[in-house]
């Protein structure tokens, strides 16, 4: 029987909603990211409401700690 991994990712690409750009980069596991800065127009994205950080918001991935079933900055 196969077994299953639930290895937490720690790379979301971030996609700028304001022009497009999108940049792979790596999670923080110990804390939460409230802002980011796009690398191409400088907009600073915070996340939407019911959201706990940019990477649930415009990120491929969600961040680390609810990928693993918890709640972040809780």
């Amino acid at each position: 029987m196969a077994t299953q991994t639930n290895e937490v990712a720690l790379q979301s690409t971030i996609t700028c909603p304001e022009c497009g750009t999108s940049v792979e980069e790596t999670m923080p596991t110990d804390a939460c990211q409230w802002f980011y800065e796009c690398t191409n127009c400088k907009v600073v994205l915070k996340p939407k409401p019911g959201d706990c950080c940019v990477y649930c918001s415009y990120g491929t991935v969600p961040c680390p700690p609810i990928q693993e079933g918890g709640s972040c900055c809780g």
